[in-house]
């Protein structure tokens, strides 16, 4: 004799340890199937870049405000007792300054077409995917290396001025003017070197033909900090000369 089970709750067939778990849509990265959310990580990765790009902004606030404080600062003399003013005039190696410039300024470009050709090549990889259907092969063009050569060669440049400076007498503890030179410009040049070491990262991630989605916001973090870098550049070249 057949017997008519129970019926099941509606809420046991939800919720019930043997019922299926609804996919959850991830904070981590990750869409609710389980694959990368770039998107995500991209605006994370910009996010990230904002908050790092205003420390730096403060860091060299400071110094500005430094600067121009002990511009003004008269210093005691004890040969004449009385206050003087020992901010010497600097003479700024300017050509060697202008081409460093020059070759910023066409780095920050170079990083920006790298930025749109990644950007291209994520937003073209869902249609390379489906079968049959091929957009033909592009040249991609080696913009980060274009980047990573023109930044070394500013580094380069850096060093040059340095020296150029120091041949016309002015060293780090020459006068107060001359160590606001050395410490500007080298601060700068520690942080765009920091940005070299994410451009060979990013040429790894290349090489090793990871996701395009991945390398994108490689590529994306970095260009922008890139420009930064020159805006920042432009900044203290021209307080500088105003100050010399």
């Amino acid at each position: 004799m057949s017997s008519i089970s129970p019926p099941i709750p509606v809420d046991v067939l939800k919720g019930g340890r043997g019922g299926p778990t609804p996919p959850k849509s991830g904070g981590d990265g990750y869409r609710g199937d389980g694959s990368p959310n770039y998107g995500q990580r991209l605006r994370r990765a910009r996010l990230g870049l904002i908050v790092g790009l205003a420390s730096v902004t403060m860091i060299f606030v400071s110094l500005t405000s430094a600067l121009v404080f002990r511009q003004g600062l008269p210093t005691f003399d004890p040969t004449t007792s009385s206050y003087v003013r020992d901010w010497i005039p600097l003479n700024l190696p300017v050509a060697l300054l202008v081409v460093n410039t020059v070759l910023l300024l066409f780095s920050s470009l170079s990083a920006e077409l790298a930025r749109r050709q990644v950007t291209r090549q994520a937003a073209l990889a869902p249609v390379h995917s489906i079968p049959g259907v091929s957009l033909g092969n592009e040249r991609q063009f080696p913009w980060l290396a274009v980047t990573l050569v023109l930044g070394t060669g500013f580094l380069a440049g850096q060093w040059m001025a340095w020296r150029e400076m120091a041949d016309r007498g002015f060293y780090v503890a020459t006068s107060a003017s001359s160590s606001f030179f050395y410490l500007l410009t080298a601060t700068h040049a520690a942080h765009l070197g920091g940005g070299i070491l994410v451009l060979l990262y990013a040429a790894g991630t290349s090489l090793l033909h990871r996701p395009v989605e991945k390398r994108r916001i490689v590529v994306d973090v970095t260009a922008w900090y890139w420009h930064f870098m020159f805006v920042l550049w432009i900044y203290i070249f021209a307080l500088l000369w105003f100050v010399k």
